[in-house]
C-alpha cells in the first residue's frame, strides 16, 4: 500500500488496490505468454524398450491412439531386436506450446525421405506434402483425409516416430523453411534465374497437435524395416488370421436369400473355383442404414442351420454391418443411453469407449452372430464423409470430444469384435474402413469405395510403413483385361476377396478369361502355405506381409523429380512433378510382384541387389537392374530372390482341417532354409506356444547337386502336411 493511504478515504483505498491487482494480473499473464511459446527445455526421453523411447510434453490428453485398446507390446520380441541408436539428436527434436497446441519439430537432412504418414492412394515418399491427418473416406487427393491416418513416420535415416495424439494432426513434410534453418535454401530471383524454385529445400518436418500436451514415441533402426518391426511390436505384433482367411473370399449381392447364397455356392463348385468366405451384405439384416443386427426373417428364416450348413461345405460366413442402431430393433432402448448427441442415417451412435456400452453390444452380437456360427465381420462407413458423420460439435457420454471419437471409432469397433473371439478362442478375419495406430494386431483389413487400380496398389505398398493392412478388392471391371488385372492383384494381397454386393459380378463374368482367373485364384490357395508363414513373422517378428520394396535390403531406386512446366492458369510457378515407384511390392521374405494394368504390353521392373528368378519357370530374370518385360495377359509377374523357398499346397478349393502334401520349390544356385510355420490354423493356443516351425533346407555342394530336406523338431505336432516334395527350379 502507498504512504499515506491510512489516512484515505475508503473510496481511494478500493481503487488503489484495484490498480495492484490489475497490475498483478497482467505481469502474470505476460509471464504465462512468454512461458507458453518457449522451447521445452526440461523433459526427457525415456526407454521403454530395445530401441523404443517416449517423451512426454506439457499436460497430454487421457484419451489417445492407444489409451483405448487392448494391446501388450511385445518386449521380448524387441529386446530380441537388440540395443540400437538414435541417428538423430535427441536435441534436435524441438517442442513448444503456443495457444493451448503443441508444435513438434524434426530435422530433415538432404537426400532424407519420409515414409508413412496415414494410408495415401497417391505418393510412397511424403516429403513436399501437406497433410492434415483425419479419418475419412478416401476423397482421391492424398490430403491427410484417409481410412487411416496414422501419424507414424519413417525415416531413410534409420529412425521413426509416433505422434500418440487422437486429434487431427496437421504435417509439414519439409515444406517450410525457417528463419533460424541450419540449413536454408538458397535465395533465387525467378526473373534472372533458371533454377529458381517453387518450394525452396526445407530441413524441418513439423507437427502441429491441436493439445497442450502430447506423448511422442521413438522407435530406432538401424533399417527402415528395423523401425516398422519395433512400430508393429509395440502395438501388439502383427495379426495371425485364421488361415481359411488366406482363401478366396465372395461377397453376395446385398439382397441375396439364403437359397440365393446356396445357389451361389453350387455353382462355384460346379466351376471348380476356390471359395473359403461368404460375405453377406446389408440385406442379411432386417433393417439397414440404420442397423438392427438381427436377421431378416424372410431372406433367412434359419440363420443358424444356413450358417452352419455353410460351416459344414468348410465356407465361413462374414456379415456386413455398420455402427448405426436402428429404432426398430431390440437393442436400441439398451444402448440409446450409451449413445452421442446426433444420429447418422436417423441411427445412434454407441460409445464404444464407455464399458457398458461395450458390454451391451457385445451380448447382441453374440447373440445374434457368434452364438450362430458367423465367423467375422465387415465393418463399413465407421471412416467419414461429413454429409453423414456426425460433427464435431457432436457429445458423448464419456465426455471423449467427437474428434477424439472419429479417430479412434475404427480401432474400437476393431477391438470389441476382436475381444470377442479371443474370448471363445476362434480367430476370426475381416475387412473395416477404418483404423489407426495400434491396430496391427487386430485380424482386419482396411478396404474403401474408391476404385482406381493403380492406387489400389500405391495404398497396399503404403500400408506397410503404418501397421494396417489393405486388400484392392474387385468388383467390376469394363473388359476381361482389367477384369483379369484385377484380380491377379488382389490373389497377391493380405484378402484375396471377388465383391459382388452391387452388380452381381461373378469370377467367370468374362468368359474369355474365365480359366486365367481360375488360374490366379487357385494359384492364390497354393500360397496359403507362404502366406500363412509370412503372417505368421508379422506376429512373432513385427515383419508386414505385403510390403514397400522401399523396405527391401538391396532396393535403390531414387525418387525422380521434374522441373515443371510453366503454365499461366494450370501451373502458374512451374511446380516440380515427382515420379516415384509405386506398382511393384513384396510378398513374404522372397517373391517380389509387378503387376501391369489395363492397357499396359510391358513394363520395367527394378530388381534389388542380389539374382532373381522367374516365379514360374525358374529362369534367371536380373541381379540388381532394371529389367523390361513382356510377360503377355495370362500371368501376373513375380520374381524369386536367389535361394528362396516357396511351400506350395495343391490346387485345393476349400480350406479344410487336413494334411496336404507340400511342394518345395527352390530357386537359384545357393544353399538356403525356410522355416515353415505351423498350427491348428483357427485357435489362439498358438500364444501358448501350441505351434511347430518345420525347417526346410536345400543344399547345393560343390558340383551343384541339390538336395532338399524337412526337419520336424522331436516332438513337434504338425496339422497342416502329409510330406515334402523338392522341387529344384533352377537347372544350371
Amino acid at each position: 500500500m502507498e504512504a499515506g493511504t491510512a489516512f484515505l478515504p475508503s473510496y481511494q483505498i478500493c481503487s488503489i488496490m484495484r490498480r495492484y491487482l490489475t497490475l498483478i494480473c497482467v505481469l502474470g499473464f505476460l509471464s504465462a505468454c512468454n512461458h507458453s511459446t518457449e522451447k521445452k527445455t526440461g523433459v526427457e526421453w525415456q526407454e521403454k524398450a530395445a530401441g523404443v523411447w517416449n517423451i512426454s510434453v506439457g499436460t497430454p490428453e487421457k484419451v489417445n491412439l492407444l489409451s483405448e485398446l487392448h494391446i501388450t507390446p511385445k518386449l521380448d520380441a524387441i529386446r530380441k531386436m537388440g540395443d540400437v541408436s538414435l541417428p538423430v539428436s535427441e536435441e534436435d527434436i524441438s517442442f513448444e506450446q503456443i495457444d493451448g497446441k503443441t508444435y513438434i519439430r524434426f530435422p530433415l537432412e538432404k537426400g532424407e525421405k519420409i515414409f508413412g504418414l496415414g494410408l495415401n492412394f497417391k505418393t510412397v515418399e511424403q516429403r513436399g506434402r501437406i497433410m492434415r491427418l483425419h479419418v475419412d473416406h478416401y476423397g482421391g487427393k492424398d490430403d491427410g483425409r484417409t481410412h487411416a491416418p496414422v501419424p507414424f513416420f519413417v525415416s531413410s535415416r534409420g529412425y521413426g516416430a509416433l505422434i500418440n495424439s487422437a486429434r487431427y494432426i496437421d504435417v509439414w513434410v519439409g515444406t517450410s523453411v525457417r528463419k533460424d534453418s541450419k540449413n536454408s535454401p538458397v535465395v533465387r530471383d525467378r526473373n534472372s534465374d533458371k533454377n529458381w524454385e517453387a518450394q525452396p529445400y526445407s530441413d524441418n518436418l513439423e507437427f502441429l497437435v491441436p493439445s497442450d500436451g502430447v506423448e511422442v514415441i521413438l522407435f530406432g533402426g538401424p533399417t527402415m524395416l528395423d523401425v516398422v518391426r519395433r512400430f508393429n511390436l509395440y502395438n501388439g505384433g502383427g495379426t495371425l488370421p485364421p488361415r481359411w482367411g488366406l482363401g478366396f473370399w465372395h461377397r453376395v449381392p446385398s439382397l441375396f436369400s439364403d437359397k440365393d447364397v446356396n445357389d451361389e455356392v453350387a455353382e462355384f463348385e460346379k466351376r471348380g473355383f476356390p471359395l473359403s468366405v461368404i460375405g453377406l451384405e446389408p440385406g442379411w439384416m432386417s433393417r439397414s442404414y440404420p442397423c438392427t443386427y438381427e436377421w431378416d426373417q424372410g431372406r433367412f428364416p434359419d440363420p443358424e442351420g444356413f450358417v452352419n450348413g455353410l460351416n459344414d461345405k468348410n465356407i465361413k460366413t462374414n456379415v456386413w454391418i455398420n455402427p448405426y442402431v436402428s429404432p426398430d430393433g431390440e437393442l436400441y432402448d439398451k444402448i440409446e443411453p450409451y449413445t452421442g448427441s446426433h444420429t447418422v442415417w436417423c441411427g445412434i451412435v454407441p460409445d464404444y469407449s464407455m464399458p457398458e456400452a461395450k458390454k451391451i453390444m457385445t451380448e447382441h452380437f453374440e447373440k445374434h452372430q457368434l452364438d450362430k456360427g458367423v465367423s467375422g465381420y465387415k465393418m463399413d462407413e465407421n471412416d467419414g464423409f461429413d454429409f453423414w458423420l456426425w460433427p464435431d460439435v457432436a457429445t458423448f457420454p464419456s465426455g471423449h470430444p467427437a474428434e477424439q471419437m472419429r479417430q479412434i471409432y475404427g480401432s474400437l469397433m476393431q477391438d470389441i469384435t476382436t475381444q470377442m473371439y479371443h474370448k471363445r478362442n476362434e480367430r476370426t478375419y475381416g475387412l473395416v474402413r477404418a483404423g489407426n495406430a495400434g491396430t496391427s494386431s487386430y485380424p482386419y483389413v482396411i478396404y474403401n469405395d474408391y476404385y482406381n487400380h493403380k492406387d489400389f496398389i500405391t495404398a497396399l505398398i503404403n500400408s506397410s510403413f503404418i501397421g494396417v493392412l489393405w486388400t484392392p478388392e474387385v468388383r467390376a471391371s469394363k473388359t476381361s483385361e482389367e477384369w483379369l488385372r484385377r484380380m491377379q492383384t488382389v490373389c497377391f494381397s493380405p484378402l484375396a476377396m471377388l465383391n459382388a454386393w452391387a452388380d452381381g459380378t461373378k469370377p467367370w463374368s468374362f468368359s474369355d478369361v474365365t480359366d486365367e482367373v481360375n488360374e490366379i485364384a487357385k494359384l492364390r490357395m497354393q500360397l496359403i502355405p507362404y502366406l500363412y508363414t509370412a503372417f505368421a513373422d508379422y506376429a512373432f517378428e513385427g515383419i508386414p506381409p505385403v510390403r514397400a520394396m522401399n523396405l527391401e535390403e538391396g532396393y535403390q531406386a531414387d525418387v525422380q523429380t521434374e522441373k515443371g512446366v510453366l503454365d499461366a492458369t494450370a501451373n502458374p510457378y512451374a511446380m516440380a512433378v515427382k515420379k516415384e515407384v509405386k506398382d511393384q511390392f513384396m510378398v513374404g521374405p522372397s517373391l517380389l510382384v509387378a503387376p501391369l494394368f489395363t492397357g499396359e504390353k510391358e513394363r520395367q521392373v527394378i530388381l534389388p541387389q542380389g539374382k532373381w528368378y522367374d516365379f514360374y519357370t525358374g529362369e534367371f530374370a536380373g541381379e540388381g537392374e532394371v529389367i523390361t518385360i513382356s510377360p503377355g495377359l495370362s500371368k501376373i509377374p513375380v520374381y524369386v530372390k536367389e535361394g528362396g523357398i516357396i511351400p506350395l499346397w495343391p490346387a485345393v478349393t476349400k480350406v479344410k482341417d487336413e494334411k496336404l502334401p507340400l511342394e518345395v520349390r527352390h530357386y537359384g544356385e545357393v544353399s538356403s532354409s525356410y522355416n515353415l510355420y505351423d498350427d491348428d490354423g483357427k485357435s489362439f493356443d498358438y500364444e501358448k506356444g501350441d505351434y511347430s516351425r518345420i525347417v526346410l533346407r536345400v543344399d547345393v555342394d560343390a558340383n551343384g547337386n541339390k538336395t532338399g530336406k524337412s526337419l520336424i523338431p522331436e516332438g513337434a505336432k504338425v496339422w497342416s502336411f502329409s510330406d515334402y516334395n523338392f522341387r529344384f527350379m533352377t537347372s544350371q
